[in-house]
């Protein structure tokens, strides 16, 4: 009786009440937020192939993209010639059919029957040999053991063609080890928070999350949670010459002069400035004239 009386004068008073404004999280697409905030397919496509050139002195074909998630920059590598071909690799399904219908649909016909998407474990997924293959966004970074990664980096190596190459990026500086650091990136409708939540100077194991702030204060809370082991450059170079590889090239990114900012362009080299923040590229080589 009571409950009956409650929601009949719930009822009553609702008709005036206005209606409440859906909450800018609620709409958003973390896989949307995360391509805006953290991926650069164009640019990342262009130093994978420069990189190849920069190498072999010819343009590579096929590309295999290591925890592709939504194909980004599988959508991107056969959009940019008419012969590239993209194997993309990935564990959740889910996310491989979000860059489906949202990155690889938006391809013509043509290119999309050149983009193959395989729900798989990079460790033993066997694709055609390809020319270049990217573990990009410090995914490989999960692979917290010496002979975990090296075992990684040896499956690669068998499915490299005879000329290949291996691209990871990598961060770092003192600024990455700090605990509790979060950094926040303005964009036209939402805040792009990263967060380094726990890092454990022992074992180099690190927490880090992502999180959107939006203008009406709303949020998506850890929209992406990562539990990496923070490799340094040596290790990794030594773990992919471990692997078979002929060399491991560096690639430093450059900084502007005036500003001290990075300018986005990648160059070779075997020094680099101590920054308190820095990206780099390795470059695991597989060469037929060193066989």
């Amino acid at each position: 009786m009571n409950d009956h009386l409650w929601s009949r004068s719930a009822s009553m008073g609702s008709k005036n009440r206005k209606p409440k404004k859906t909450r800018m999280s609620r709409n958003a697409d973390k896989h949307v937020l995360y391509q805006k905030s953290v991926q650069a397919p164009v640019p990342d496509v262009h130093f994978l192939r420069r990189a190849y050139k920069q190498t072999f002195d010819r343009k590579p074909t096929i590309l295999r993209e290591d925890f592709c998630g939504t194909a980004a920059v599988c959508a991107e590598w056969v959009r940019k010639t008419k012969d590239s071909v993209a194997y993309g690799v990935d564990l959740d399904q889910s996310t491989l059919d979000w860059g489906t219908i949202h990155n690889v649909d938006e391809l013509t016909e043509e290119q999309q029957s050149r983009v193959h998407l395989i729900n798989g474990d990079v460790r033993t997924v066997k694709t055609p040999k390809a020319d270049v293959i990217a573990a990009e966004n410090f995914s490989y970074c999960i692979f917290k053991e010496r002979s975990s990664l090296r075992e990684y980096y040896r499956g690669v190596y068998e499915n490299l063609a005879e000329d290949g190459i291996l691209v990871c990026d990598l961060f770092g500086g003192y600024e990455s080890i700090e605990d509790d650091r979060r950094e926040e990136t303005e964009h036209d409708d939402f805040t792009y928070v990263w967060d380094q939540a726990k890092f454990n100077p022992i074992t180099h194991d690190a927490l880090f999350h992502i999180h959107f702030k939006f203008p009406d204060g709303s949020k998506i809370y850890r929209a992406f949670t990562y539990e990496w082991r923070l490799w340094t450059i040596p290790e990794v170079r030594e773990l992919m010459l471990e692997a078979g590889f002929d060399r491991a090239d560096v690639y430093w990114e450059e900084s502007d002069d005036k500003s001290g900012e990075g300018t986005g362009k990648f160059i070779k080299t075997d020094a680099g400035d101590s920054d308190p923040a820095w990206i780099a590229y390795i470059v695991g080589v597989k060469s037929s004239a060193s066989n």
